[in-house]
């Protein structure tokens, strides 16, 4: 069960012209960055996925559609990103699961030690 799901890190209001609808005013940048949860962990990783709305005509604004005033805006707010730090947080399952093969190797090394 590997869940991976995208966490909002900032969202930027552009003042340019929107491609489809021409509006200066309803264009809104998004980064988010990835989130992974299984059975043993929880992680924040480093990818980042941005995209581009306005929403005024409530269209997705792809790439190619991009003006080069657009393409420099978004190229700044991706430098100006802080993304949230990369982590790893361990489930108190996995926690048990090394316990207890550690309990288990303490086990038989008593035991071969013993013999």
């Amino acid at each position: 069960m590997d869940t991976k799901r995208y966490i909002t890190v900032k969202k930027v209001d552009l003042k340019n012209n929107c491609p489809e609808c021409f509006s200066t005013n309803g264009l809104q940048l998004t980064f988010k960055q990835e989130f992974t949860e299984t059975k043993l962990y929880k992680s924040v990783t480093d990818l980042i996925s941005y995209d581009l709305n306005c929403k005024t005509c409530t269209t997705a604004i792809y790439p190619e559609r991009w003006t080069d005033d657009i393409e420099r805006v978004v190229t700044y707010q991706k430098k100006a990103l802080t993304p949230k730090p990369v982590t790893k947080r361990f489930k108190p399952l996995f926690w048990g699961i090394t316990i207890g093969l550690l309990l288990i190797a303490i086990a038989i090394t008593t035991i071969a030690v013993l013999s």
